[in-house]
């Protein structure tokens, strides 16, 4: 589904990013893994088209997007779920979701029963504005939200960040969920080991913006893993 190849970055005079190999198969989940600052969340970014490559191609769906920009990619099928969440506080839960629709033909204007089987405090909240949810509701909005859109690659950044324990194990269920309909490639950046792991079916080690390893989950233990992900 994904297929990045000698992807670079820079910010201003800066090289962020350094020939960054990634793929990523529909039904299976790809975690990319790291200490803060070596560059996950940029390359979430170059992906996504919200901050354009210095170089390298990305293949989506066996198509050449180029340079496309986030809304182009949005259209073909590239879901994200970004740091912090970014849900629009003072719009309610109904208008949040329904910002996908611009993605969509007006014919697809509707909010999936899946999203609230999925995430039943939402429909219980529809009408609750974005900034009054608690941490872990607004993440489940966040994930929803990029749902709308039916996407081919789903990206999320650190969706455990601050998130309370039951609501972490909850998104957990949902991003296996999601893996196991075999549609859709999962790109998840995470800080959180274990629940990194669990899901993992590839793990993709960063340091200093450039991929160090990449591993079958089959092929290495959790122990293993540890280990690097320590040492990265």
């Amino acid at each position: 589904m994904l297929d990045v190849q000698n992807l670079s970055l820079h910010y201003g005079g800066s090289q962020i990013l350094h020939d960054v190999a990634l793929t990523a198969e529909a039904g299976k989940v790809t975690c990319v893994m790291g200490t803060n600052g070596v560059g996950k969340t940029s390359l979430l970014k170059a992906i996504c088209g919200a901050h354009p490559r210095s170089s390298g191609t990305m293949m989506l769906d066996g198509e050449d997007v180029g340079r496309a920009n986030s809304d182009v990619l949005a259209k073909k099928g590239v879901g994200v779920v970004p740091q912090g969440r970014m849900i629009f506080p003072l719009l309610t839960v109904k208008e949040n979701l329904e910002t996908g629709f611009a993605c969509l033909p007006k014919s697809e204007h509707h909010i999936p029963d899946e999203v609230f089987e999925l995430f039943p405090i939402l429909k219980d909240f529809l009408h609750r504005r974005g900034g009054d949810l608690s941490g872990g509701q607004q993440q489940q909005l966040a994930i929803a939200r990029a749902l709308i859109i039916k996407p081919k690659l789903l990206l999320l950044d650190e969706p455990t960040e601050g998130i309370q324990p039951n609501i972490i194990q909850q998104i957990g269920r949902v991003i296996a969920l999601l893996r196991d309909r075999g549609d859709m490639a999962i790109v998840l950046v995470e800080q959180y080991f274990e629940f990194a792991y669990d899901l993992a079916d590839q793990l993709v080690f960063m340091e200093r913006g450039r991929v160090t390893s990449t591993h079958d989950k089959a092929d290495i233990t959790k122990e293993e893993a540890a280990k690097v992900f320590r040492i990265a």
